[in-house]
């Protein structure tokens, strides 16, 4: 045997060998290793050995020498284009994984599922629609568009671009036999992430009737818990929860998460508690989902335990773990705790302090009335766009609350300075100037608000009775259907024993309007159905509760805009006249009313 012949028998003998090690590499000096000894063995100029040194370069993000590989090819196939276009999107080069799509069609190779789907996903990181349509209609001509794996990335990427209609309209073109898990999940969490939950809960319905035998997988699961959480489904949220312990998902981290966020978004913080504890050895984003909730609940220092347990084993808090912490302070008065918090940050654990830290350390001295060091703190922030508007808004909330008016007005002065998402804020103002009695200031706000076409988005309240929501707006008590009536009477009824226990406020006008009525002058109108003028939503949606949910039993309110102090109080009142538990859920945090007080204790 000659010298030459025992070489081509040695790189024969080495080179799947080396092919294993390239595969299984993931760090650059044994990627770099491995080449050098194809490179000895005259075997690195071969297609498949330089696409597979391509693929490992990328998992490596030396995306330079990949392209440098890359350009020295001779000859590059589907596969070399592939995986060099992987690498770019890996590395978080979006977009140079797109350019390569257009570059190979010029160079008469033809992309094949995995390119195609490699661009989708790339289009998904830019949340780039336009740019997805692109590579959707390449993929169309190509042929690939329904393709499984084509599918779920373009359903996606259109779901990251907010075309929540596109993503449903590729994943409805999908041949039945072709929608696996992976596009079912896929979907599912396009309309969890888009805040549409109700559809998501139908579409989960539609994959139980029509997906056969398919077993939810983890993914499919998390995105439906996280969609009861968005719209407080909590009866839906308890029969996930049943599947997942059926199926065996229970020790899956997303799943535990997604369910520790759904029980406190219903107002079940218990239940979230306990999933938690159930975790065994939690990272760092259950440990974070768990201290948002319980400081959602008011229980500051509970969520401060659970901080110090977590950084006693060893679990590295990141960005949204101390903002947590931050809100737990915030919404139970504990100011010098959070105010040392947020100036230890940066040496105790490498995080400097971001926009919503400080926004929340100023919410967070509002609510305690300290209004001048909290305008000190938000001219230090130096914050802009919108965290500027949502740091100014919170700060004008709070002087609204102190009945600093004063204040009040160089926050607003801030406020109006915006163009956009400024209706609560501005409607806070008035109300400022409403309370202090300058009600010619009042209504010169609402004034400019309807000469710059700014509209405050109505504020309603909902609650789920045997698995159905009942969506009330203020006034409008037509929702309760055929126990409407029985609804104002109550509300008329309570406002009496309320009026006993030296309650000074007002549940809402006596008065009953048809819901098609206009309101003139003389106040002169027909009995009508249908609506309470002046009575909020959450009022409203309790007085439902109050008649149908049995004694015992919690009554849970969701509310999409922050409880007005009125109704704050109001609850307080009615609680310890019917001595029943009221747990309302607002843009804010939860309110656990029970015998006369609350669990916010005026942190609200």
């Amino acid at each position: 045997m000659t010298a030459t012949s025992n070489a081509a028998a040695g790189a024969a003998t080495l080179m799947p060998l080396l092919i294993h090690l390239l595969r299984g590499a993931s760090d650059l000096a044994s990627v770099s290793a491995t080449h050098a000894k194809l490179l000895k063995l005259g075997a690195a100029s071969s297609v498949a050995s330089s696409n597979h040194l391509l693929a490992a370069y990328g998992r490596c993000g030396c995306t330079a020498l990949a392209r440098h590989l890359f350009d020295g090819m001779r000859d590059r196939n589907v596969v070399s284009w592939t995986a060099l276009m992987s690498g770019y999107a890996s590395a978080g080069r979006p977009r140079a994984a797109v350019a390569l799509l257009r570059a190979m069609a010029r160079s008469g190779v033809p992309p094949n599922a995995f390119t195609f789907s490699t661009a989708a996903s790339s289009c998904a990181r830019l949340a780039d629609a336009g740019l997805g349509r692109q590579v959707h209609a390449r993929a169309e001509v190509a042929g690939y568009a329904c393709d499984s794996v084509v599918s779920t990335a373009l359903v996606d990427m259109y779901g990251k671009a907010g075309r929540v209609g596109d993503a449903r309209a590729v994943f409805d073109a999908m041949p039945v036999t072709a929608r696996n898990a992976v596009s079912w999940a896929s979907m599912l969490s396009v309309y969890a992430q888009n805040a549409l939950g109700h559809d998501a809960i139908q579409l989960f319905a539609e994959l139980r009737t029509n997906g056969e035998d398919m077993a939810p997988n983890h993914f499919m699961l998390s995105s439906v818990v996280n969609a009861c959480a968005g719209v407080g489904r909590l009866g839906i949220g308890k029969c996930i929860h049943g599947m997942v312990l059926h199926h065996g998902h229970e020790d899956n981290d997303v799943v535990a998460v997604a369910l520790v966020d759904m029980y406190s978004k219903c107002g079940i913080y218990e239940y979230s508690k306990k999933v938690f504890d159930r975790i065994n050895q939690p990272s760092v984003i259950p440990y974070t989902s768990i201290i948002v909730a319980t400081a959602k609940y008011g229980l500051g220092r509970c969520a401060l335990a659970l901080f110090s347990d977590m950084v006693g084993r060893g679990v590295q808090p990141n960005s949204v773990t101390l903002l947590g912490v931050l809100h737990a302070c915030s919404h139970s008065g504990l100011v010098d705790t959070g105010l040392q918090l947020l100036r230890s940050m940066r040496s105790e654990y490498g995080i400097d302090p971001c926009a919503s830290h400080y926004t929340c350390a100023v919410d967070m001295l509002g609510r305690a009335g300290q209004l001048e060091a909290a305008f000190e703190l938000a001219d230090e922030a130096q914050v802009n766009g919108n965290d500027a508007l949502m740091l100014w808004s919170s700060l004008l909330s709070a002087c609204r609350n102190h009945k600093r008016l004063d204040l009040a007005t160089m926050a607003g002065q801030k406020v109006s300075e915006f163009t956009q998402d400024v209706a609560g804020a501005l409607v806070v103002m008035s109300n400022a100037y409403a309370s202090a009695g300058q009600a010619d200031d009042a209504a010169a706000v609402w004034s400019n608000m309807r000469r710059r076409g700014i509209r405050k988005d109505p504020g309603c309240s909902w609650i789920e009775i045997k698995d159905i929501s009942y969506v009330f707006y203020a006034g409008v008590v037509s929702p309760a259907g055929s126990r409407a009536g029985e609804v104002m009477l109550l509300l008329d009824e309570l406002e009496g024993k309320m009026r006993e226990k030296g309650y000074k406020g007002r549940i809402g006008s006596a008065r009953v309007l048809d819901a098609d009525e206009e309101e003139d002058g003389n106040h002169h109108h027909q009995e009508g159905r249908g609506v309470m003028v002046g009575v909020h939503s959450e009022l409203l949606t309790l007085g439902l509760g109050l008649l149908v949910i049995p004694k015992g039993m919690a009554i849970r309110v969701m509310k999409n805009l922050r409880m007005c102090r009125d109704c704050h109080e109001a609850f307080k009142v009615i609680s310890a006249i019917v001595e029943r538990e009221f747990v309302v859920r607002d843009l804010n945090r939860f309110h656990h009313f029970r015998m006369g007080s609350c669990s916010c204790n005026d942190y609200w």
